[in-house]
């Protein structure tokens, strides 16, 4: 591995005034004492720690932290196809997800890398312009190190930062933040305990600058107020997961200045 970052994890987390001088109730209503086993608060963010260039022989590459949650993502191409085909006016993207052995040891990872790797493909298909590279392909490889919870979210922003790092054009950067419902209350970027325990799950993959999203997915029983909280938490979110990302960026380039 090779590459600099943030000498300490970045923090972000949305800013409601709909919550200001709220006294946030319990998650669980007959455990009045209850808190986040890291400390956040219900709205708080876990502190994100990325990097890019992580991998030499890749394209570009990204490194992610949130939490105890690690991934690594490995970007190739474009490249041209290995298989014959028509001419295409646009590019082509391949995704895969997978897990380390030692990630965790309560995931089948058959069937959720399958269904991970769909799902990286739709949020960041939007973000790339493929049109760019015509009849040739971009492989995006994630390998999830340690499963902490809020997955899928760290892949995906880890992802587009890859492509950003490997020189492919994007519309703009993909950050993708969730929230879970835990009784009355929503938390985001839940931890794998939450996870466990959540009645619905909510996640946005969005482009901050062009205030678009990319991906919205939604689990669970949710009622429309509900779902209006949850989605200007994960927005807020977003637009600040998204300054790090791009400070993240500019870093090895100052640091190759000097």
């Amino acid at each position: 591995m090779a590459g600099k970052g943030a000498a300490t994890p970045a923090t972000y987390s949305p800013s409601l005034t709909t919550v200001k001088g709220k006294k946030k109730p319990p998650i669980f209503a007959d455990d009045a004492n209850w808190v986040r086993s890291d400390g956040r608060h219900f709205h708080q963010c876990r502190p994100a720690f990325l990097r890019t260039n992580a991998v030499n022989s890749a394209s570009g590459s990204a490194y992610a932290e949130f939490g105890n949650t690690k991934v690594i993502v490995s970007v190739f191409g474009p490249r041209e196809s290995k298989k014959a085909m028509m001419y295409s006016d646009v590019g082509r993207l391949n995704c895969n997800v997978s897990y380390t052995t030692f990630a965790t040891v309560h995931r089948n990872q058959g069937s959720d890398s399958k269904e991970l790797s769909s799902m990286l493909y739709k949020a960041l298909e939007g973000a790339i312009i493929l049109e760019s590279f015509p009849k040739t392909t971009v492989d995006v490889f994630a390998l999830v190190l340690e499963s902490g919870g809020s997955d899928l979210p760290v892949i995906i922003s880890c992802a587009s930062l890859a492509l950003a790092d490997a020189g492919i054009l994007l519309y703009d950067l993909v950050a993708a933040v969730s929230v879970s419902c835990l009784g009355k209350n929503l938390v985001i970027d839940p931890i794998l305990e939450e996870e466990s325990h959540q009645d619905g799950s909510f996640m946005i993959s969005c482009m901050p600058s062009r205030n678009e999203v990319t991906q919205l997915t939604v689990t669970g029983e949710w009622s429309t107020p509900k779902i209006s909280e949850a989605m200007e938490l994960c927005l807020d979110a977003c637009s600040k997961l998204a300054k790090i990302m791009r400070s993240s960026l500019r870093e090895p380039l100052s640091a190759s200045e000097e």
